[in-house]
């Protein structure tokens, strides 16, 4: 293994970790500041860094519609059962800065779902999989997804180690598609559906207001 590219791929990774746990938190932006300071990040990372993302591809598609279908089937089923139902109720998001249509319509697949795809599927996870193998890289990869969140559970009052662990488990599921289906368009898809479902299931599951 060259220490010239493991150097660059760690030096990609760290840079990353970098902008969303202390960049990105310091420039003191609201949420429409930070979507915006994101994607102009992800767009500039991946040019620089040779993204690899086949966005137009039909089985990318294909597949990351099948996969979303089920999850938000899954949410459905959720709010449908009363345990499940109250569950959802206390992740509910609190201090929202902006409307849930805007959040769906535009933070998350913008902000969220185009920066990080752009960035760990498209990009990093490309460069460790070279770097480091077809074993170890995707390994990496998924940890280093997990560890981009530390700062937004902080950020969000949630618990540090289970919402590294969880989205660690995520990057490894999309990274999975992505190497699957050649194309970011199928992580893109189940990532948006898991995230925008999440906001729509936590809000229906609401008590609602008493006439």
């Amino acid at each position: 293994m060259r220490v010239g590219p493991v150097l660059q791929a760690l030096a990609a990774t760290g840079l990353a970790l970098v902008w969303s746990n202390r960049m990105l938190p310091g420039l003191g932006l609201d949420q429409r500041g930070r979507t915006a300071a994101n994607a102009c990040f992800a767009t500039g990372y991946g040019l620089a860094l040779g993204g690899r993302s086949n966005w137009l591809s039909g089985k990318g598609f294909r597949v990351g519609a099948a996969a979303g279908a089920v999850v938000l089937a899954g949410y459905g089923a959720a709010v449908a059962h009363p345990t499940l139902r109250d569950m959802l109720r206390d992740l509910a998001p609190v201090g929202q800065e902006v409307s849930d249509l805007e959040w769906v319509a535009v933070h998350i697949p913008v902000g969220t779902v185009y920066s990080e795809e752009l960035i760990f599927r498209s990009t990093l996870e490309p460069l460790l999989d070279d770097t480091f193998g077809p074993r170890l890289g995707p390994l990496l990869g998924a940890f280093a997804f997990g560890l981009w969140h530390i700062h937004p559970a902080r950020a969000g009052g949630q618990p540090i180690a289970p919402t590294v662990a969880a989205t660690t488990a995520g990057g490894a599921i999309f990274g999975l598609l992505r190497r699957t289906t050649g194309s970011t368009t199928a992580p893109a898809l189940l990532h948006w559906a898991m995230n925008a479902g999440g906001v729509l299931a936590t809000r229906v599951a609401l008590p609602r207001p008493v006439p």
